[in-house]
């Protein structure tokens, strides 16, 4: 059992990853609220050994079961509980100790384990957007059958929670996710046709894994986010509007029937949405860098492209289609962002290879979870065959 104690028991799927390296060091500043319990990752064995050393865990879970024994002969000694595989990893986030669940895994990855964890009762806080994005009728239905609380980690997402707080009862009437606009922001699809991988790579504001440094500088980041504010938020699609801030100080904004707007706003650092998912409703003392305006005389904002930035109109469309459309979405730019990253696609093929896959795969207009699994599976395997022919 449990011990009795006012500190929140916390398993980090994908530890090794930017979102759970991040929340390791709000853990280890606020060791009197929290304490880990698991850790895992999909093969960064050595960073997860170093992490488990160094936190001491009750259990962690490695992806790749080639790298078990090597995980499992460093920990054992530690008396840390080594397990591998998705399996282990579905079971592992219902042990009884577990509060908060930080789904922290890249991509469609994350879908099962989340689902395993609300099945479970546990609260879950979500940087794992393609979670909703493939699934979201069925997981926010779930969590509301087991009673459980999606926390939002995505820096846009929490705006979004932090102005809600005392206004839940009040409707909104719009809101506004506010998008760097990526390190190609104002270029021509001329200028798009010849970026590199190492161009797309540098974001403007934010440090990130590889494959959301992609999506942000494709626009498909922001796409896969008005796609999960909907399910968080339950929002029609013409509520949500993306508006391109290039000083990422001001997060997201929400605008009442009344016609007021709040809006949320401080320094690029995903440290301070991690760390109020995990404390919801306690905000936390911190030594956060704090944002001055006078550092920042001009904030400015503008219209997206949809145009040259085609990923967000794709994802427009597909939250408007609804049914199996954003997981067609979603697996296919998660193959085309794989490929661009390997140099067998261009930068503006990827929109090209989704917008094939949403055409080709079949419609499903009620998915259930078999059928999201199916349809994830057929679209890689299209997408995987276009790159193929192009």
């Amino acid at each position: 059992m449990k011990e009795s104690s006012d500190k929140r028991h916390i398993a980090i799927l994908g530890s090794t990853g930017s979102i759970g390296t991040q929340a390791l060091e709000v853990l280890e500043a606020n060791p009197d609220s929290f304490v880990l319990e698991v850790l895992t990752a999909h093969s960064s064995a050595d960073l997860l050994i170093e992490q488990a050393l160094k936190f001491k865990p009750n259990c962690v879970v490695i992806g790749d079961e080639s790298q078990y024994k090597k995980v499992q002969d460093v920990l054992f000694d530690e008396g840390i509980k080594v397990y591998a595989g998705a399996d282990s990893l579905a079971q592992v986030v219902q042990m009884e100790e577990i509060d908060i669940v930080l789904t922290a895994l890249v991509g469609y990855a994350g879908l099962r384990p989340t689902m395993a964890a609300i099945e479970a009762g546990k609260h879950i806080a979500l940087a794992n957007k393609e979670t909703l994005v493939v699934a979201g009728d069925i997981v926010t239905e779930l969590a509301k059958q087991k009673g459980v609380n999606i926390y939002p980690v995505d820096s846009e997402h929490s705006a979004i929670f932090q102005c809600l707080v005392g206004e839940f009862h009040n409707p909104i009437e719009k809101i506004y996710l506010t998008a760097s606009g990526g390190p190609f922001r104002g270029q021509t699809r001329e200028q798009l046709a010849s970026v590199t991988k190492a161009q797309a790579l540098k974001h403007p504001n934010w440090d990130m894994g590889a494959k959301i440094t992609i999506d942000s500088a494709s626009m498909m980041n922001k796409g896969l986010e008005v796609i999960e504010a909907k399910w968080l938020f339950g929002l029609k699609p013409e509520q949500i509007d993306v508006i391109v801030h290039p000083q990422s100080i001001v997060h997201s904004i929400v605008q009442f029937e009344d016609g007021s707007m709040k809006a949320q706003m401080g320094l690029p650092d995903m440290k301070l949405p991690i760390q109020f998912a995990l404390a919801f409703p306690e905000r936390l003392k911190s030594d956060f860098p704090r944002f001055n305006f006078l550092n920042y005389p001009q904030l400015t904002f503008e219209q997206p492209d949809p145009k040259t930035f085609r990923n967000l109109a794709l994802a427009f469309e597909a939250m408007k289609l609804g049914g199996n459309q954003p997981c067609i979405l979603n697996a296919a730019n998660e193959v085309v962002v794989d490929a661009f990253l390997k140099d067998k696609v261009t930068f503006l093929q990827m929109s090209d290879i989704i917008e094939q896959c949403m055409q080709k795969v079949a419609f499903i207009q009620k998915p259930n979870y078999d059928d999201y699994v199916a349809t994830d599976a057929e679209t890689r395997s299209v997408a995987s065959q276009l790159i193929k022919n192009d």
